[in-house]
């Protein structure tokens, strides 16, 4: 079972409402709109997939993460280093 079981459906609608900002600052392209806003609207876009980032690396802590931890032995080590990578990989976005 994934982190995000127990949220799919809010996640998924999360993700839609994301891929709208994207279609959006397309359009905004399109139509040849102001760049500072543009800008703008990317801003938003980065902050709401950053967001959803978030939850689901702490949906991936509470259940993947912990659960190996109470098993211990090997898998333990390899979650925690896996989030550790994602963590590295989001703070350098």
């Amino acid at each position: 079972m994934v982190g995000y079981s127990d949220s799919k459906d809010a996640q998924l609608k999360r993700l839609r409402r994301i891929e709208g900002q994207i279609r959006g600052l397309q359009r905004m392209v399109e139509n040849d709109e102001y760049c500072i806003d543009v800008l703008t609207q990317v801003s938003a876009a980065t902050r709401a997939l950053q967001s959803f980032s978030l939850d689901l690396l702490e949906g991936h802590m509470a259940s993947c993460v912990v659960d190996a931890a109470a098993r211990g032995g090997a898998e333990a080590g390899e979650k925690i280093r896996e989030a550790n990578q994602a963590i590295a990989r989001l703070v350098r976005s």
